[in-house]
């Protein structure tokens, strides 16, 4: 994917950080892949932003469920400080009906049968601060760079055109965690900020159950919404995700 050629340089930004890892705790780095059903609920789309054609991407693509895998990585420095890496790949096609003639990048396409396409690849580093730890409850804040990949395509028979961006995103990360009993936590996992052109939001319930000292599973409910309305593009989608979890503690 052309987000990984981005990340050497975001990391290199991340460990720069002066901190001092714990090298006396051996369980101090997980990973945990996240699976389960995926559905939208909203995908508008208008390219190019200012002269486009706006039109449902779900009419085509359809409104089912899909399957999703999504992979976090955590490292955690010491007490107080942490590093988390997060690999989110997402991609859905399908065809359907374009209700009216459309405007769509360089290629005006014409009412009826169409393929469409829509990608939505991120990479996201957050770094983390522990700011308060009890019994019960930890709380920890930071930041988040996300990397995005995204691309829309339609196609017509032998007409076809799309819209891809690389870009990055700047968010504001929030991690809160209760202690249930010694092998059940229940944690609320926030990344998101907002601007007048648009917005990310990434919010996530979930229940672990740690099965021995390496093993965990879980499950819960994310969901993701956002998008951006400028003159180059206008695209909003709001994303609902049925999880379930696996992870390992080193």
């Amino acid at each position: 994917m052309r987000f990984i050629a981005t990340l050497p340089a975001f990391l290199w930004l991340i460990l720069a950080i002066p901190v001092q890892a714990d090298t006396s705790n051996k369980n101090n780095i997980s990973l945990e892949l996240e699976t389960g059903a995926l559905n939208f609920s909203r995908n508008d789309a208008r390219i190019p932003g200012d002269t486009g054609t706006k039109f449902d991407i779900l009419d085509l693509t359809g409104k089912g469920s899909s399957v999703f895998f999504r992979l976090n990585a955590d490292w955690q420095l010491n007490s107080k400080h942490g590093l988390r890496l997060v690999l989110a790949p997402l991609a859905v096609d399908g065809t359907g009906n374009l209700s009216q003639q459309t405007r769509f990048a360089d290629t005006t396409f014409d009412a009826g049968p169409t393929k469409a396409r829509y990608q939505f690849n991120t990479v996201k580093i957050t770094y983390h601060y522990t700011f308060a730890s009890g019994e019960d409850w930890r709380w920890r804040v930071g930041f988040t760079g996300l990397i995005r990949d995204a691309d829309i395509e339609l196609q017509q028979g032998n007409k076809k055109d799309n819209d891809d961006n690389l870009g990055f995103a700047p968010l504001l990360h929030l991690y809160g965690e209760y202690t249930i009993n010694p092998k059940s936590r229940f944690s609320i996992d926030f990344d998101g900020l907002a601007s007048p052109q648009g917005r990310a939001i990434d919010l996530a319930f979930k229940y672990r159950y740690d099965i021995d000292k390496h093993w965990h599973i879980g499950g819960g409910y994310r969901t993701v919404e956002g998008g951006v309305d400028n003159d180059t593009v206008y695209n909003f989608a709001w994303l609902h995700y049925a999880v379930f979890t696996l992870g390992y503690q080193f």
